[in-house]
């Protein structure tokens, strides 16, 4: 298969040279309804049109029914979260020739006149907020992003606000290169109350730095109504964290999160990873949601319910777990995640009773987990607690 990507800007696309011998040359060719009106008057009198739109598998069986070269017209680089690279990745023999024009987010520095050389790019379109999470916890100084209609710039704004991170201001570019173009910087509140043209991009712009503690202090977490003490105090909270690796893991499963503290923790020094958190307490997801937000550590996936009741089959796999709490049924969720977790992966727990530790070891051992030397930590006043661990 041979393609022929060709990017246009936001407005009646007179080719370039190169491009329009490509056209003339060609008799299949394939967009969206946007590009179609943008294009037509180059377009030879026979021509097919393969309209770009969902679902993509339809898409795909007219381009492989297709024996002709495609020249495919794409909006701004191809290659920038582009058709380029979705066709890059379904056909993998195909020859993929790409001619990019500025994407959206380069006409937007553009028109503010601003340095780009911190610039991070990201996309929310059809996507979760994962990226845009991942680049905040991190502060990046400029951010650039790909909306949609439902991660909006004010759904950006908002998040934003209810995260904390109000030391950024943000830039709308609507319609750029259209009719109704327009630019406007304005502070996180103002946007959240807007409205915007459908299409826009978005530039966030740090104004100061967010200072959040390596090792959040207990006694700034939201806990239990009278019992300060359930929360894994924070030197064993980063110990625990060490234990697991995070660094180099993709997913983890926090059981029993109580208030949230070693999840939250983890999104803050790992911002990439998946986190799935459950607890049986009720008033404890108001804790987890509310502990998120004040300091900073959005997408973090709470579940209510007894852990082994719960369908893991709707889940990632994890390649690592934190047991925070078992409800005297350590064994059993034992083997539980022992169906679940990657080879490899890693098992973390803290305890202080002897009984404890002994079913740990023994159930580990039974399941052919790969015992580590526990680590043991006494904070204060506190009771000693050993820090396990096991390897799949």
């Amino acid at each position: 298969m041979l393609f022929e990507i060709i990017g246009i800007g936001n407005k009646k696309f007179e080719p370039a040279k190169q491009q329009l011998e490509l056209i003339q040359k060609h008799h299949v060719f394939s967009g969206g309804q946007r590009h179609f009106e943008l294009v037509k008057h180059l377009l030879p009198d026979e021509h097919q049109w393969i309209l770009i739109k969902a679902p993509l598998e339809s898409l795909f069986e007219s381009y492989q029914n297709t024996e002709e070269t495609i020249l495919v017209f794409a909006s701004g680089d191809p290659l920038f979260y582009g058709i380029s690279n979705t066709l890059q990745t379904k056909y993998h023999d195909a020859q993929i020739n790409t001619y990019p024009y500025f994407n959206a987010i380069q006409l937007l520095i553009h028109r503010i006149n601003i340095n780009s050389n911190q610039l991070k790019t990201i996309s929310v379109h059809g996507r979760s907020w994962q990226a845009l999470d991942e680049v905040l916890i991190k502060q990046e100084a400029l951010i650039g992003v790909l909306t949609d209609a439902e991660k909006s710039p004010s759904a950006i704004a908002k998040r934003l606000l209810d995260y904390g991170y109000d030391n950024y201001s943000i830039c709308v570019g609507e319609d750029l290169e259209g009719e109704h173009e327009q630019v406007r910087q304005m502070d996180l509140r103002e946007a959240s109350l807007q409205t915007f043209h459908s299409l826009n991009c978005v530039i966030l712009q740090k104004k100061a730095h967010r200072d959040i503690s390596f090792g959040v202090e207990d006694d700034l977490f939201e806990g239990l109504d009278g019992r300060p003490n359930m929360i894994t105090k924070m030197p064993v909270r980063l110990c625990s964290l060490h234990a697991l690796a995070l660094q180099s893991k993709a997913v983890l499963w926090d059981l029993g999160f109580c208030t949230g503290s070693l999840s939250i923790e983890a999104k803050l020094h790992f911002p990439r990873l998946d986190i799935h958190a459950f607890e049986k307490r009720l008033e404890c997801m108001q804790l987890i949601e509310n502990n998120q937000h004040k300091f900073g550590a959005p997408g973090i996936n709470a579940y209510r319910g007894d852990i082994l009741e719960f369908d893991f089959t709707l889940i990632t796999k994890p390649d690592a777990v934190f047991i925070g709490g078992h409800g005297g049924r350590l064994n059993e969720l034992m083997h539980k995640i022992d169906q679940y977790i990657s080879a490899g992966g890693i098992i973390v727990m803290n305890a202080v009773q002897q009984n404890s530790i002994d079913e740990f070891i023994a159930t580990a051992t039974a399941l052919n987990w790969k015992l580590i030397e526990p680590l043991k930590l006494k904070v204060n006043s506190h009771n000693e607690i050993a820090i396990l661990k096991a390897i799949k």
